[in-house]
């Protein structure tokens, strides 16, 4: 199954609500996940809620779909298909290259189309190509994760964040579900951040436990972002589920 790793967590809990397990009641056992910035505890997640094993993919729509870069079994990486694309690594401010290992703004160009050749296209997606060489024996060069994008990083209080930075926290704990959303706001004088993360069916209805959950997620929130969030816990189907690619952050504020 190729899908968006929000969907496949939406598909998992759709699943479950019918009575199905997916574990038990399907074949499934590969997904292909992308689209959308995942951190790694979201693709454990996916795991574990479809009993499968998930390989992180890297494409898109300007270069024919999913056809990129790919992670081969050692997980170490995606493989750039060299045959097909010439990867540039750039700093997105100075536009000049990085060096190998250094994270910046990833660049295309086509090799072999025809109909459509891009040069120098700027996805405006954060990553870095991994120095040495991959166990697998496969000789084209690898990308690391992707750390966001240039243009979903958040300026906030003059410190720069991703949202895939407050998904990789949200995602260690068992009794948040995979839906939330970051609103950022101008309350007074002041730029301020709302995190709405809903709950998931392991939570036990306990005021004191709520109380506790909250006041660690939030810990944990600050010694990753450097300032502290306002954190929400809401039920299960209180946040909107999106057709698309799931809509993560809400920028409310009247910037001049």
């Amino acid at each position: 199954l190729h899908i968006i790793p929000s969907y496949a967590t939406r598909l998992a809990e759709v699943m479950y609500e019918m009575g199905l397990d997916p574990r038990r009641d399907t074949k499934l056992h590969t997904v292909c996940i992308g689209a959308e910035p995942h951190s790694e505890e979201q693709r454990h997640r996916i795991e574990q809620l479809l009993g499968v094993k998930a390989y992180n993919c890297f494409g898109m729509s300007e270069m024919n779909g999913p056809g990129v870069a790919f992670e081969c079994t050692e997980q170490n990486g995606l493989h750039i298909w060299e045959d097909n694309v010439i990867v540039e690594i750039i700093d997105p401010v100075t536009l000049k290259p990085v060096k190998e290992g250094e994270v910046g703004e990833m660049v295309l160009t086509t090799i072999n189309r025809e109909a459509m050749p891009l040069f120098r296209y700027r996805t405006r997606d954060l990553t870095c190509v991994l120095p040495g060489e991959c166990p697998c024996g496969r000789t084209h060069k690898r990308l690391a994760r992707f750390k966001g994008r240039s243009d979903d990083m958040i300026i906030l209080k003059g410190v720069n964040l991703f949202p895939i930075q407050i998904e990789k926290i949200l995602m260690q704990f068992k009794e948040l579900g995979s839906n939330y959303l970051i609103t950022i706001e101008t309350v007074g004088n002041n730029d301020e951040m709302l995190i709405e993360v809903e709950l998931s069916d392991l939570f036990t209805d306990d005021y004191s436990v709520l109380q506790r959950l909250t006041k660690e997620i939030t810990r944990q929130l600050k010694d990753e972002l450097l300032l502290t969030p306002h954190l929400k816990l809401v039920a299960k189907g209180s946040l909107p589920v999106q057709d698309g690619k799931a809509v993560r952050v809400k920028d409310l504020r009247k910037l001049c």
